[in-house]
């Protein structure tokens, strides 16, 4: 199994509804093992926003001006140097909320479907056409079974 160094950062005003280090740590490993990254170790940063933030990455970053669940940024390591970097995910906890209240699921599940989702593009995987979005979403619907979470495009 790949061992996972993560940094946890919050910046949002109810820290009582982010998840632990520990089920990020879970929903990490568990994204990495499903896609087949045979890494042996593997860096990444979790920062938890409000919709502020989210919504001026995200302006920034994708042209978007609305706050998104959330962003990934893979790591931008030239091949020669051998650095166990995966990258940045940024996890806005209003829309993660929002969004779970709204499809009637465990806001839990929502937080690490969000996770596996970011880390596999962090991977390089991307649902830009239908053929890539199968392809992810099986991804996404394996690794969260194996994390005992119903499959979230049926809810």
């Amino acid at each position: 199994m790949t061992q996972v160094d993560l940094a946890l950062e919050v910046n949002c005003d109810d820290h009582s509804k982010v998840p632990s280090l520990e089920a990020f740590q879970s929903w990490v490993e568990q994204a990495l093992m499903t896609a087949g990254d045979a890494r042996e170790e593997v860096e990444l940063s979790i920062r938890v926003v409000d919709s502020d933030e989210s919504q001026a990455f995200n302006a920034q970053y994708r042209n978007k001006d609305k706050p998104t669940n959330v962003l990934s940024f893979p790591a931008d390591v030239p091949e020669f140097i051998e650095l166990p970097l995966l990258g940045d995910l940024i996890i806005c906890a209003p829309v993660v909320a929002k969004e779970a209240a709204e499809q009637g699921k465990p806001e839990l599940n929502h937080w690490a479907h969000m996770t596996v989702h970011g880390c596999l593009h962090l991977l390089g995987y991307d649902h830009q056409n239908d053929q890539e979005a199968e392809e992810m979403e099986a991804l996404e619907t394996q690794a969260l079974a194996h994390l005992d979470i119903p499959n979230p495009y049926l809810i």
